[in-house]
């Protein structure tokens, strides 16, 4: 469908608009945006759309909208940034920050395995309740009985919430703040960006309203790691996007759930990459080379634990450049995507910010985002 776009592009960048408008041409968007930074300067800023399907409330510059696991994106730029301060030593075991950690076999895991995927601890055999998800305290006592599935470092597989969880309490336990809090504070407030784990009430009338694109796979039964790693066992729905405690519901987006429920805007998002790589507002940029370059070890990549390859490669927190998966700018880029199509990476070879944001979720990994990087990597010449 045709669609109005809104919004400007920089000399050179004239491509992403063409990839945008294409995107509406071809997939069932309901709203839309993209921006990116190069060189610490925003060069495009476009959206299109509906924010709102039940009031038909236009898409905007400024519109929020949930993100998902890019949430993992801002731990670990917050984790990269204690790193570098010598807060937090990633290969240090967890239970140096965090005694009550070191039980049950979890005694060597370190801030780096967990960032891998590598930890053993992609799900909890505790059941937490949605009111003790938000108490925060009860995942993390549960966290501190867990087992892990294998040993620690041999294997991986997606730590969904968990891994949000996890360095999150070591984020608490070096600042006294828990993981949303402290981005707000070391990165979000100073630099002015929209982009919130844990998103303030004040800020509802600019959220998205999200839907669900017709013909998405199920998911396995309760039972099944996948389900529990997505759900933490039940307690939130996945999609669920309009039952309580689902993901259109204020009241989930209100609590800390830093490993899948980052709210953002596209250039705020982006804002966080393009800080973190080139610097932004005529600021120093967050993480220095030697910063970005120990995030950019690969860790894992092919078949995990659960026989699934996707194609993905992972780093210190962060997917890395991977053409069958999410491909971006090459082997300086990083970054991380969410459910239904959201991506935001980072390049300090190219100074590159990016992020793309929808509100209909069309499925894990879709072509929209791709597309878009594409017509960067085009105007770099990359």
């Amino acid at each position: 469908m045709e669609q109005q776009q809104h919004g400007w592009v920089d000399e050179g960048f004239g491509g992403v608009a063409d990839a945008f408008a294409r995107n509406w041409a071809d997939f069932p968007e309901l709203g839309s945006a993209v921006t990116v930074f190069a060189g610490g300067r925003k060069v495009v800023e476009l959206w299109a759309g509906t924010a709102d399907q039940q009031t038909g409330r236009p898409w905007t510059a400024d519109t929020l909208v949930p993100v998902f696991s890019c949430a993992k994106g801002l731990v670990a730029v917050t984790a990269h940034l204690l790193a570098q301060q010598g807060r937090l030593d990633l290969d240090a075991p967890v239970a140096r920050y965090w005694p009550e950690f070191a039980q049950h076999g979890k005694e060597s895991i370190t801030c780096r395995t967990v960032l891998g995927h590598r930890a053993g601890l992609p799900a909890l055999d505790a059941s937490p309740t949605f009111d003790e998800i938000a108490a925060w305290t009860p995942v993390v006592r549960a966290i501190e009985e867990q087992r892990p599935l294998w040993e620690p470092g041999t294997s991986y597989e997606y730590h969904g919430h968990v891994l949000g969880f996890l360095i999150g309490e070591v984020v608490r336990r070096i600042t006294g703040q828990t993981p949303g809090a402290y981005f707000r504070t070391a990165i979000g407030e100073p630099l002015g960006l929209d982009a919130w784990i844990g998103l303030p009430e004040a800020e509802l009338g600019r959220l998205a309203g999200l839907v669900e694109a017709d013909g998405r796979r199920p998911m396995p039964g309760p039972e099944h790691l996948l389900t529990r790693i997505v759900t933490m066992n039940g307690a939130l729905v996945f999609p669920g996007l309009d039952q309580p405690r689902g993901w259109n519901d204020p009241a989930l987006h209100a609590i800390e759930l830093p490993g899948a429920g980052a709210v953002a805007s596209a250039t705020g998002l982006a804002g966080v990459y393009a800080a973190a790589v080139t610097g932004v507002g005529g600021r120093e940029r967050l993480l220095s080379p030697g910063t970005v370059t120990d995030a950019l070890r690969e860790l894992s990549s092919g078949a995990g634990f659960l026989g699934f390859d996707m194609g993905a490669r992972w780093g210190s927190g962060v997917l890395l450049d991977s053409p069958a998966f999410r491909p971006m700018l090459g082997a300086r880029s990083f970054g991380n995507d969410g459910a239904g199509g959201q991506f935001a990476f980072g390049d300090d070879e190219f100074g590159i910010g990016f992020a793309y944001v929808a509100n209909r979720m069309i499925g894990h990994g879709d072509a929209r985002a791709n597309r878009l990087v594409d017509a960067v990597r085009a105007a770099l010449g990359a």
